[in-house]
């Protein structure tokens, strides 16, 4: 079986203004990712790299980072990401439709997944996405995580049960 995570950064992995506690119980972490400064949940990504070694899992980053993600954000926070691919917004500047959707759906063209995963915190705003997920059906989950807090212990277990399971 093949299977996809389309992994987003900003509102998923490092939340925007976190305060508090993380949803996973312990003190946001700190890490300076190349010019930027990060907040992390250490559980989080301890969640993500152990997901990631799930057998015939690919994971793919698709972020306005972009190739950042790997080459920075990754060495900061400790994930295992570093090799992953990612997927860049391709075209001229301000055309229709979001570049996410658009880079996701080559991929999966060109890729042919049996199951794909797609955690984006904007996704939840997004209608042409979710229309489009809907033909999909069962083949395709969406996650889009609280922005302020990141993906939650419940979204992360959701996606390692829907990439682990069954193909419809």
């Amino acid at each position: 079986m093949k299977r996809t995570l389309y992994l987003d950064v900003d509102g998923v992995i490092c939340p925007f203004g976190p305060q508090g506690r993380t949803g996973w119980g312990s003190a946001w972490r700190r890490a300076h990712a190349g010019m930027l400064p990060v907040a992390f949940a250490a559980e989080l990504v301890a969640g993500l790299n152990a997901l990631s070694r799930t057998p015939g899992l690919r994971c793919v980053w698709l972020t306005s980072w972009e190739e950042l993600a790997p080459r920075y954000l990754c060495p900061a926070v400790g994930l295992h990401g570093s090799r992953w691919p990612f997927l860049t917004a391709d075209g001229p500047p301000g055309g229709n439709g979001w570049w996410k959707l658009a880079a996701l759906q080559e991929d999966v063209e060109a890729t042919r997944p049996d199951a794909v995963a797609w955690i984006d915190d904007q996704l939840a705003f997004e209608a042409e996405a979710q229309h489009w997920a809907g033909f999909l059906g069962r083949r395709i989950l969406t996650v889009s995580p609280d922005p302020r807090q990141g993906i939650s212990p419940a979204e992360l277990a959701g996606v390692r049960a829907f990439l682990e399971g069954p193909v419809f």
